[in-house]
């Protein structure tokens, strides 16, 4: 089985528009599953990923009850392949991936915001994604950015994953 999973964050929204539910219902239409990687701001947003599994994590720009619902960081498992999810907000974003990666030494796949720079590589067996910011924004009106995730749980772990980075639709 392939399972295909949306990834995102830094939404910095307020509360969940209709444009925003329409922009996710457009690029994760095919996605089952949801990870959110934090600075969603408000709870609200998780409103526009009906039907789809969801896990998400605080970001250092969320609402005081998002940082009381929501975890600081997640290990997930899907398809048996081992996902760490945080935001990754403390400490220099030069060294935010060596930070990600001793929090979560276990994991296959680790997911992380906060930079606004969407990532998509290998850090010796670990693929590393940060999907970048969901809104656009920046001087020049860069696009937003997002990520998806395929897992085929039918191979080994080390081929199971493909990963790609992709242009919100403006």
């Amino acid at each position: 089985m392939i399972h295909t999973i949306g990834i995102l964050s830094d939404t910095h929204l307020g509360r969940c528009s209709d444009f925003f539910r329409r922009q996710v219902e457009s690029v994760f239409v095919d996605c089952s599953v949801l990870l959110h990687a934090g600075d969603l701001t408000d709870l609200s947003v998780l409103d526009a990923f009906h039907g789809k599994q969801v896990h998400a994590v605080h970001g250092n720009s969320c609402n005081d009850e998002s940082q009381r619902t929501l975890p600081v960081s997640k290990l997930i498992t899907i398809g048996g392949v081992q996902i760490g999810l945080c935001h990754g907000a403390w400490g220099p974003r030069q060294t935010i991936e060596e930070r990600v990666l001793s929090l979560f030494p276990e994991a296959d796949c680790i997911v992380y915001g906060h930079s606004h720079r969407a990532v998509c590589h290998r850090v010796g067996g670990v693929l590393c994604l940060n999907p970048g910011t969901f809104q656009s924004g920046g001087p020049y009106g860069a696009a937003g950015s997002y990520a998806i995730l395929q897992i085929d749980d039918r191979v080994n772990k080390n081929q199971a994953m493909r990963a790609s980075i992709h242009e919100v639709p403006r």
